[in-house]
């Protein structure tokens, strides 16, 4: 066999070859056929009971389904009876409301028609009585007349005499009457007044310890010899001109005796200057580069000294959450003056006293002590910036986070405008008692003398007046009235126009009494 294969031609091995593999595709083709028809069967076999059991669960399910919806509808159904059967009797209950209602109105119409007859009948009654009242009443005028005439022929007055006579009785009465109420009223007002306030002003100033002496700033530098004021001046004047141009004040120097005196409107320059002259003298080198050291080291030492007077201030006043700004402006008022009054001074005792009047009107104490504080502060800048002490005092707390109140104190306590709150009010009668106690300030001869004579003016100027005298320095005036043309009941109201008007004309400081004097001398002489 194996003879005849080798004996085979390769082109029959092909033909045999490509045979037998053309058989095995086929063979191959049949099976895998045969095993994709089994499985295709089986898969047909598996949807068609998948479908099955589908349709049977869908079954069940549109089963149950209907079964809850006839049961939803059954309940609505129930729900939507009663409900019909409640807005059933509601329109019932309702229907029987307006029949109701129906017979009140028609009830009340006729009522209403009863009534009409009533007042128709009631006005022709009052067109009588009306009719009856004018006739009783041209009776009654034509009575009155002829008693009025035969009443004038008895009195020998007329009419408007009588009614005159009769009202200036009657106002001279109400007049007396009047007199001795308000007499009665102001008695008991300022007993009681005056009692409580002077209470309430002793308690606080009892409390009260500041310093009472009135300081003023110092203008005059003393030398120890007067050839000391030659060195001052220097050759050809170069070191005064030096002094003054870098502290910015004039040096006078004159022949007054071992003394130089200091001209400057502003206080601290001057206060540069006198230390300066000070520590020159005592060191004895003056020449114009020694005076600028000197100067910027007193410039130095006196913001040093402003800063704590001005921390002094607070912690005296107890006051220690000021603006660190506002303390150095504060402290600027320890070389300032009002009428010889030293002004920080007058601030802290201004506050203490403010503080401990709150305390014991039940008052805002913080507020008081820092509006009382605060309330001169614009007069430390006041001759650098334009507008009032006040106005500028205002400007400076808001600017410095100050609160509305405690401005409010410092803008009104000279009445520039009206007092919204307690501690404002506080803190003017505290500026008040500081100022106008006995050696607090001091006034020019010049304005003393015009406010005494002004005061004499005003009274003098009151009808009825003699004489008028203003004694205390001030503090009082005295007027004599003439008796005959004065009542007692007019005396009294004089005073208070004479005291209203001093008030709106004149300023001055604490208070001003006012008395009116009318009396009657009979004389007679014995022979």
């Amino acid at each position: 066999m194996e003879d005849i294969l080798l004996n085979v031609s390769p082109a029959v091995a092909s033909i045999v070859a490509i045979a037998c593999f053309i058989v095995g595709v086929g063979l191959t083709f049949f099976v895998l056929k045969f095993l994709t028809n089994k499985k295709m069967q089986k898969n047909k076999s598996n949807a068609i009971k998948i479908i099955e059991d589908a349709y049977a669960e869908a079954k069940t399910i549109k089963k149950e389904a209907m079964l809850e919806s006839k049961e939803s509808i059954q309940k609505m159904k129930e729900e939507v009876d009663a409900e019909i059967k409640e807005r059933r009797q509601e329109a019932i209950k309702l229907e029987e409301r307006l029949n109701q209602r129906e017979e009140f109105i028609e009830k009340k119409e006729l009522s209403i028609d009863k009534r009409n007859e009533q007042i128709d009948e009631e006005k022709k009654e009052i067109a009588l009585v009306k009719q009856e009242l004018e006739k009783n009443k041209q009776e009654v005028e034509e009575l009155k007349v002829k008693t009025i005439e035969e009443i004038e022929k008895v009195a020998k007055m007329s009419k408007q005499e009588a009614v005159d006579m009769l009202v200036s009785k009657m106002k001279n009465q109400a007049q007396k009457e009047a007199a001795v109420i308000v007499k009665q009223i102001e008695d008991e007002a300022k007993e009681n007044g005056e009692k409580k306030a002077r209470e309430i002003i002793g308690q606080a100033l009892q409390k009260c310890a500041t310093e009472t002496t009135s300081e003023m700033t110092i203008s005059v530098v003393s030398l120890p010899t007067d050839e000391m004021k030659g060195r001052i001046i220097g050759r050809e004047g170069r070191n005064i001109r030096a002094i003054e141009a870098a502290t910015g004040v004039e040096l006078i120097v004159d022949d007054t005796p071992e003394s130089i005196t200091i001209s400057g409107f502003d206080p601290i320059r001057r206060e540069v200057a006198r230390l300066s002259l000070e520590k020159l003298i005592s060191d004895g080198r003056i020449h114009p580069t020694r005076i600028e050291e000197i100067v910027e080291k007193m410039q130095r030492e006196v913001d040093k000294t402003i800063k704590q007077a001005g921390d002094e201030a607070c912690n005296e006043t107890g006051i220690f959450n000021l603006n660190n700004e506002l303390v150095k402006v504060l402290g600027r008022l320890k070389y300032r003056t009002s009428y010889g009054q030293n002004v920080l001074k007058h601030s802290i005792e201004t506050s203490i006293i403010a503080g401990l009047l709150a305390s014991e009107m039940g008052a805002n104490v913080k507020v008081a002590k820092r509006g009382g504080l605060l309330h001169d502060i614009g007069k430390a800048l006041d001759h650098e910036l334009e507008g009032t002490h006040v106005q500028i005092g205002v400007d400076l707390a808001r600017k410095y986070g100050e609160s509305e109140e405690v401005v409010h104190c410092i803008e009104a306590h000279h009445f520039n405008v009206e007092f919204k709150t307690i501690e404002a009010v506080i803190v003017q009668v505290a500026d008040a008692i500081s100022s106008s106690r006995p050696g607090a300030r001091r006034d020019s001869f010049e304005n003393y003398i015009k406010r005494l004579q002004q005061l004499e003016e005003i009274a003098n100027s009151f009808d009825g007046v003699d004489k008028s005298f203003a004694v205390q320095a001030g503090r009082e005036v005295r007027i004599i009235v003439k008796p005959s043309e004065v009542s007692d009941e007019q005396a009294m109201f004089m005073a208070k126009d004479i005291a209203s008007k001093i008030e709106n004309e004149m300023q001055y400081p604490g208070q001003i009494k006012v008395n009116v004097i009318r009396e009657n001398r009979f004389v007679e002489t014995a022979k």
